[in-house]
């Protein structure tokens, strides 16, 4: 899902850039707010968590790739601030020391996965917990919403993607930067995602999410609302 560069517009990547310093600034400021300094250091920990496993990346259609993030597995533990931040630093190791991700991209790529990841899904699974109150049901909720939160990244990824040849384009209409539209962008992202990725982010983010319920249920956000024994 690393967005490498020249693949959006320098514009695309001037906004996303400029979208995402509110996120941050709210990300900081809530962090502070609901996150005991003593659980701060997790932050670290998780931002390295989603480091490795964004590492293993599979080659995608149209210059993109498919791998785990941990987004929410990230914001079911400290909550999807703590996960912005985390994810964000995570991405931004990766695009200055290892080139995956362009460095005028970051912006983008952290929309994408460390905003719209976690946030939709810690909302998807907060919304199933409120019906679904069982020890199952808290786990179907991790796993729905890992599949949610992963697969609306890759949308937004695949929109970014298929915009370009539309905006920014020579006067003979040939594409400056992506040259594949929507028609091409959205299926060769969400298709990988809808079924593999998906899957994995699933399995992925219920295993660890069971294992640290059970181990350590006070480092969980939502510990201290129900135990799984």
């Amino acid at each position: 899902m690393h967005i490498p560069e020249n693949y959006l517009s320098p514009a695309t990547c001037g906004v996303m850039a400029v979208a995402m310093v509110p996120v941050w600034v709210n990300a900081v400021k809530k962090v502070r707010q609901k996150v005991p300094k003593e659980k701060l250091t997790l932050i670290g920990v998780l931002a390295a968590f989603s480091f490795i496993a964004m590492m293993f990346n599979v080659p995608l259609p149209g210059g993109t790739t498919g791998h785990a993030v941990g987004g929410t597995l990230i914001a079911l533990i400290l909550g999807p601030e703590a996960a912005c931040i985390a994810v964000s630093i995570a991405l931004l190791i990766q695009a200055v020391l290892f080139g995956d991700g362009g460095i005028l991209a970051f912006g983008a790529n952290c929309f994408n996965m460390a905003f719209v990841l976690p946030y939709v899904g810690y909302g998807v699974y907060s919304l199933i917990r409120k019906y679904a109150k069982s020890e199952g049901g808290e786990l179907l909720a991790a796993g729905v919403g890992a599949y949610a939160g992963i697969n609306a990244a890759a949308f937004v990824a695949a929109l970014e993607f298929g915009i370009q040849p539309y905006i920014a384009h020579d006067a003979a209409g040939m594409a400056l930067y992506c040259p594949y539209g929507l028609n091409i962008a959205i299926p060769s992202m969400m298709i990988g995602h809808l079924t593999l990725f998906g899957v994995v982010a699933v399995l992925f983010t219920v295993a660890v999410y069971a294992f640290v319920r059970r181990t350590s249920p006070g480092t969980i956000k939502t510990g201290e609302k129900t135990n799984l024994k």
